[in-house]
Parts: C-alpha cells; sequence; structure tokens
C-alpha cells in the first residue's frame, strides 16, 4: 500500500480509469465554467494537472494558448490522443512536469487554471507554499488565477471494500471499483485506497492504488494565496457563480496576481 501523503502517487495507475469514472460523477458540470475563464483571458493560458485532457480539449477549441502541465505520462499520453482526435494537437502544448517547479518563463500566462481539486494533491505545506509561489512567478501583474476545491472529502465516512461504482468501459471491458476510505484528521488528509477489478473476454484482473487528498479551509487557503502574492477576487460556491457557502459541493476561488 502506497503511504499516505505522496499526492502525486497513484495518479498513472489511475490513468486507465479516470475518464470512465468521471464520467460518472463530475461529468461536464465544470466545463464551461473553464471554457468562460478561458475566453475572458487576455493572453497564454496554463492549466495546471491537466490528466486526460478533461479540461483541455473544449478550452483549445476556443482558440486561446493553451498549456497543460502534469506529472503523470500515462494521463498525458490519453490528453495527446484526444487532441489528436479532435484535429486541436497544434492549439495546445502539453507538457510533462512538476507544478511546484514550473517550467515557463516569468510573466508568461495570463490565466492560471487548478481545475478540480488539483491543489488538494499537493499534501504537504512545503508543496503548496511551493506551487503557488512558482505559479505567481509565471504571472504578470494583473493576471488570473482560478482554482477549484472539492470541500467535503473530510466529511467522507471511513469505510473498507465498499463497491461504489460499476458499468461498461469501453468495448467489452466491465468494470467495478470497490473502495476504502481513511482519514488522517491531524494532517487533513482524505486516503482513497482503490481497486478497480476489470473483465475482460473472460480474464478477471485487479488494479490497485492510493489517491491523498488534502483539504484546507476557504480562510486557510486564502491566507497561503495572499502570502504568495494574490489577491482574492471572489469565492464561489458552485460553476454558475452563486454565493459561497460552507455547505456548497464545490468552492471555487478567483484571485489576481498582485
Amino acid at each position: 500500500m502506497t503511504r499516505a501523503g505522496d499526492g502525486w502517487r497513484g495518479w498513472d495507475d489511475y490513468a486507465a480509469f479516470y475518464d470512465w469514472e468521471n464520467a460518472q460523477t463530475v461529468q461536464r458540470r465544470d466545463v464551461a465554467f473553464w471554457e468562460r475563464l478561458a475566453a475572458a483571458a487576455e493572453g497564454p493560458i496554463l492549466e495546471l494537472g491537466c490528466g486526460t485532457g478533461r479540461i483541455t480539449v473544449p478550452v483549445a477549441r476556443s482558440g486561446v494558448p493553451l498549456t497543460g502541465i502534469d506529472r503523470s505520462m500515462p494521463m498525458l499520453a490519453r490528453a495527446v490522443r484526444k487532441l489528436r482526435r479532435a484535429k486541436l494537437h497544434d492549439e495546445a502544448l502539453l507538457v510533462r512536469g512538476d507544478i511546484r517547479y514550473l517550467p515557463f518563463r516569468r510573466g508568461r500566462f495570463a490565466l492560471v487554471m487548478a481545475p478540480y481539486g488539483i491543489l488538494q494533491s499537493l499534501t504537504r505545506e512545503a508543496d503548496l507554499a511551493a506551487t503557488l509561489a512558482s505559479v505567481a512567478r509565471v504571472m504578470p501583474k494583473g493576471a488570473r488565477f482560478g482554482i477549484d476545491l472539492v470541500p467535503d472529502l473530510p466529511r467522507w465516512s471511513e469505510y473498507a471494500a465498499r463497491k461504489t461504482l460499476s458499468g461498461q468501459m469501453g468495448r467489452g471491458t466491465k468494470v467495478a471499483l470497490v473502495e476504502a476510505v481513511r482519514q488522517d484528521r491531524a494532517r487533513r488528509l482524505t486516503i482513497f485506497d482503490q481497486r478497480y477489478v476489470t473483465v475482460r473476454h473472460g480474464v478477471r484482473r485487479q488494479h490497485r492504488f492510493t489517491l491523498t487528498f488534502r483539504t484546507l479551509s476557504i480562510r486557510q487557503m486564502a491566507r497561503r494565496l495572499e502570502g504568495a502574492g494574490f489577491g482574492i477576487d471572489a469565492v464561489l460556491g458552485d460553476y454558475r457563480g452563486g454565493p459561497w457557502d460552507a455547505r456548497a459541493d464545490v468552492w471555487v476561488i478567483l484571485a489576481t496576481k498582485r
């Protein structure tokens, strides 16, 4: 079992199942929000943790210069295939890299997007601080930083070996997700031990990995952003611009580089 705390681990193994799972959970409810934010950007865009291209591909259709960065090569390989199928491979640059040390020149991006809780994969305080400093470095004064947080993870009940999703994945493959949830409340971590069971042509396989997420309150995240040189413009409680509420399904922070 992967030790809790290494938030970047597990994503290579998750790549094969990421789109299937998200089609049944988050679906596309956040896509239009990021499209609108990108359309309003007055310059190049950077997407942190672009993964399989779930946000990258629809934003690339807008024609705005877009760069996506992710640490996982299996995730990026899927994003590349999607862009090619959509004939958008010239509209987006995908880079394998570490968001704590962004390999881009100072002041390059007018908008940096951090969709779907990507900053919550930074499970150590030093990693979050390094990432925010790195993001600030690649943004000029007045550039915008959009952050999407998943707020309810600390409220997840702990359980073991629960079948939470099942269905068909692609042609001829049946898949089921059996997961366990653990909470490390002292470190604000929620740990998901994932077991995907696939059956294809009568062959049954199991794929095991662990995903770890850290959850900070809005106030805590705002303090860290302000310390990194950002001013908070808005805190939203949904993807339509609704007011923030501690019980909302999503927390969105819009900030500006000071």
